[in-house]
């Protein structure tokens, strides 16, 4: 044996165990990104499509993978990777080469993206079902009996006493009203009068009344015809108007506007006004037309419960017109200042 033969024989004999070593470690993965070479005996394996990172890729993630930095564990707690993100494609996720998208930009992806159509009729019907009783609460019969005012005063003239309440009993469309005023001077009823009306809600803050008033005094007793309507006006003001027809023609026209001023949750300051139009004279009734009085008032009242409240308060009387003329002519004022008390109560 010549002596280059010999020498390649011990080359040959002391590279084959590292030879062999390089290509046990070259395994079908580094084959196929082209980190080794297998002999050309050896088929090179097709190039498998990475996928997104599982239980699987974390397992084919072998540590020479690792140790090269072409793959990463994924650790405890942190984001899948979305296997349909165009800018994250399986190769990507598979050595880690990408980051997965925060849960915020995931929900701006998921908006949509035309504008939202306007809610159409049928789209709010289905919505919203009407309700039984359209704005009402229920068809359960209720009932309120309410003094507004009873009060007692002593004027120069003389001692006297006023009242004025209301009442109903339906539900929360439907009432029956009942309502009385008066006054009493020198131990005799000065005016009376009772009225009873249907009351229908019309809107969740008005009811409309029509119905019949009597009055019992002053002069001979006389029956009218009513219609109006009450309920709470924008910033809270009572309001009560009511047209009234009699026989022969009469006419007359009531209205009235309250509102309640809160010191505390239980003094309250109550102002009122109210006016009253004859559409004719009547003589025997000590009226005269168009405007025939005004009464101005403040009570001051304390809650002791909500139920009851003793007040004190101003009251101002003026009449005008023909129906001035009539107090003159019986030796009354036409204008009256009275200090009152009184209580206010309901049930």
């Amino acid at each position: 044996m010549s002596r280059a033969t010999l020498r390649i024989a011990m080359a040959l004999a002391l590279g084959a165990p590292a030879f062999a070593q390089a290509q046990a470690g070259c395994t079908a993965e580094h084959a196929a990104m082209g980190h080794c070479t297998l002999p050309a005996s050896a088929p090179v394996p097709a190039a498998v499509p990475a996928k997104a990172p599982s239980a699987q890729a974390v397992d084919d993630c072998t540590a020479e993978h690792a140790a090269m930095g072409h793959c990463t564990r994924p650790q405890a707690g942190s984001a899948a990777f979305d296997a349909n993100d165009p800018a994250c494609p399986p190769e990507h996720a598979a050595m880690g080469h990408c980051t997965p998208r925060s849960p915020r930009a995931q929900v701006r992806e998921q908006a949509p993206r035309e504008p939202i159509p306007t809610p159409t009729e049928a789209d709010r019907a289905a919505a919203f079902a009407p309700l039984q009783h359209g704005h009402a609460h229920g068809g359960d019969i209720h009932s309120l009996v309410r003094f507004n005012r009873f009060e007692a005063w002593d004027a120069d003239p003389g001692t006297g006493q006023a009242w004025e309440g209301k009442a109903w009993i339906g539900g929360d469309v439907q009432r029956l009203w009942l309502r009385s005023e008066g006054e009493r001077e020198h131990g005799r009823t000065a005016s009376a009068d009772l009225e009873a009306l249907y009351g229908r809600g019309i809107s969740p803050w008005w009811d409309f009344l029509a119905g019949v008033r009597h009055d019992f005094n002053p002069g001979p007793s006389q029956t009218w015809a009513a219609v109006g309507v009450q309920g709470m006006a924008p910033y809270k003001f009572e309001v009560a108007a009511t047209a009234y027809l009699g026989a022969g023609g009469q006419s007359m026209f009531t209205a009235e506007i309250e509102y309640e001023l809160l010191f505390t949750s239980r003094l309250i300051l109550q102002p009122l006004v109210e006016v009253e139009f004859m559409g004719r004279a009547d003589p025997e009734r000590g009226t005269g037309s168009g405007l025939s009085s005004v009464e101005a008032g403040l009570r001051l009242r304390y809650e002791v419960d909500r139920q009851f409240a003793p007040y004190v308060g101003l009251a101002y009387e003026r009449t005008y017109g023909g129906t001035a003329d009539h107090r003159r002519g019986a030796g009354e004022a036409a204008h009256e200042t009275r200090w009152v008390a009184g209580v206010r109560w309901w049930f």
